[in-house]
């Protein structure tokens, strides 16, 4: 609310009235409804001005408070009618069923010492001129009979809008029920169709475990042919490379030119038959989940002198050249290096298969990410269709070209490559334009060094029923937990862990009363204890064992070599593992 002197520039004045008795309560109803109807108010707002001066004015009367009440007009986009009723300082309670009426009826209402403002929002522009102003302040009134009479019919008036209203809120509730009854019988119909659907679904679900669990067996049958035949076929042909080395090796028995030619294709094709076994071994090795990383410092420029070491003697001819740009300033890498090498290769392989002429070119170099390493192999080969390259990551797949006749391969190399690259965390995408090339990146994240050493825990927990056992994991633990915990059985260790928490624990696989491999178990299904590093002590041969420890995100220690370092190794394998697994 503006002070005095601000409304004072802002306002017109239309009417002033003195009211000092009850027979002056009348005229200030009266001329409150004319000046409401003046500024362009709509009856119902009319009778709401009218009505509040009324109760207002009885309020100071019955006080004994004689006032001043001034009409004004205030002007601009806030337009409102405004009623400044005066009086002298005096004490007047502000407090009653006349002003909780005012204040109801009015948009705003300011009570001080010497006076009160009624203020009511006029929604429109209103044009003050010297005929309006004359006439509201000429204006006699009418008379106590004509007042009683407009009183009356603003009382038939509203009464006739309240039963109307009824009538139609009447309506509206049959409507309304009618819809309820509507609503009640979709629901029941819904409820019907629903708890059908649902048996539906629970029957689909039911035939959908059924055949995931076919699936699984089927694909766990399938590892192990892979892995079987994949052992078995390694011994003869090792035997065929080794004895094609004999013949060929200073000292032999002398050969003519053609049947040394011969023994070099018999090696030759051994070699590559090896080579195909080994990746279908690993490719089988991967989906098992028992290829685990083993992270430590990778030497870049090693990893390159290796990598043009083995492909240059790849490339088809002199029409194609291996370009591998300097490698610039890149942060420390923390991976496995052999399966970084084996991705590499696979990748730059593809490229001198498909590769007639132009280059190849191998570049490393910080980024895109603010921790991690890209690196590309770029070539000028034929390209691929963009409708194959969606397939050229599935097992066994090899893209229809001119090219693929003369080159030998399973289709398992970029599919190999990339679950190599997600078990290192990264990720391995293609590229590529037909007739211009390909580019395939391996994208890595990086680590700091400390990872590369075990981080020291507060608390560790050992599990093993063998006293002397216990001990030596206690020895090797020395220096890098500072708290050790000791129980002899499994189910022993499974209490102690929820109880203390542990951030460590070394379990006997022949743990008493509980395996190794279930207490594993049941900490992966423990919300606060999932991603707690776990050690599994072992001895020799773990078969299916190393499978379900590194399926479960564990590390594998052989108890016939417990020490410092392999300890080490071993918990420091742990702690990376349940981060990578954390942050899945």
């Amino acid at each position: 609310m503006r002070t005095r002197g601000q409304t004072d520039m802002t306002t017109t004045e239309l009417l002033r009235l003195v009211v000092g008795d009850e027979r002056d309560v009348f005229p200030l109803r009266q001329r409150g409804r004319e000046v409401a109807a003046a500024v362009g108010l709509d009856g119902q707002n009319q009778i709401r001005m009218a009505t509040a001066l009324s109760d207002v004015g009885r309020e100071l009367v019955r006080q004994g408070v004689g006032t001043t009440a001034v009409f004004r007009l205030r002007r601009g986009p806030g337009a409102a009618l405004l009623v400044e009723l005066t009086w002298p300082a005096g004490a007047v309670t502000g407090s009653g069923p006349g002003w909780d009426t005012a204040r109801r009826l009015m948009d705003e209402l300011l009570v001080t010492a010497t006076g009160v403002t009624l203020l009511k929002n006029v929604h429109h522009a209103v044009s003050v001129d010297e005929d309006l102003l004359r006439g509201l302040r000429e204006s006699t009134g009418t008379s106590a009979l004509d007042e009683l009479r407009a009183q009356n019919q603003e009382l038939l008036d509203t009464l006739e809008n309240l039963e109307t209203k009824g009538k139609e809120l009447e309506r509206l509730n049959a409507e309304l029920e009618e819809t309820n009854r509507g609503v009640v019988a979709l629901y029941q119909e819904l409820s019907d169709e629903l708890e059908q659907t649902n048996q539906g679904v629970v029957a689909l679900y039911a035939e959908l475990d059924a055949k995931s669990a076919e699936l699984r067996d089927a694909a766990a049958a399938r590892i192990r042919f892979w892995s079987n035949i994949s052992h078995e076929l390694r011994a003869p042909i090792n035997s065929v490379v080794g004895l094609t080395r004999l013949l060929n090796a200073p000292g032999g028995d002398p050969m003519t030119d053609d049947q040394r030619h011969h023994v070099d294709l018999i090696n030759e094709s051994a070699a590559t038959l090896l080579a195909l076994v080994n990746e279908l071994l690993d490719t089988a090795k991967a989906e098992s989940g028992s290829l685990q990383p083993r992270m430590a410092p990778v030497a870049l420029d090693y990893v390159l002198t290796q990598l043009r070491s083995a492909v240059r003697p790849m490339l088809r001819s002199g029409d194609v050249e291996l370009v591998v740009d300097p490698v610039e300033e890149l942060p420390p890498l923390v991976t496995d290096e052999t399966m970084l090498v084996r991705i590499l290769r696979n990748v730059l392989s593809n490229a001198v298969k498909f590769t007639a002429r132009g280059e190849i070119r191998f570049t490393a170099e910080a980024g895109p990410g603010p921790d991690e390493i890209r690196f590309a192999v770029t070539d000028t080969g034929i390209g691929i269709p963009p409708d194959e390259q969606p397939k050229v990551f599935e097992e066994f797949y090899q893209v229809p070209n001119a090219l693929q006749a003369g080159a030998s391969g399973t289709g398992l190399g970029l599919s190999y490559a990339r679950k190599l690259a997600e078990i290192l965390d990264g990720t391995l995408t293609l590229s590529s334009t037909p007739g211009v090339g390909t580019e395939v990146v391996l994208t890595l994240p990086t680590a700091a060094d400390e990872l590369v050493q075990p981080a020291p825990v507060a608390c560790a927990l050992i599990a093993d029923g063998d006293e002397e056992g216990r001990r030596q994991l206690r020895d090797a633990l020395a220096g890098l937990a500072t708290e050790v915990v000791e129980t002899a059985d499994g189910r022993s260790a499974l209490n102690l862990a929820k109880s203390r928490q542990p951030d460590l624990v070394l379990v006997n696989a022949s743990a008493p009363l509980m395996s190794g491999s279930a207490v594993l178990s049941v900490l992966r299904l423990d919300p606060e204890l999932r991603n707690v590093p776990v050690v599994i002590v072992a001895g020799d041969d773990p078969g299916g064992l190393a499978r379900s420890v590194h399926g479960l995100g564990a590390a594998m220690l052989h108890e016939a070599r417990i020490s410092p370092e392999t300890v080490g190794r071993a918990v420091r394998d742990a702690q990376l593992t349940a981060r990578r697994t954390e942050r899945r």
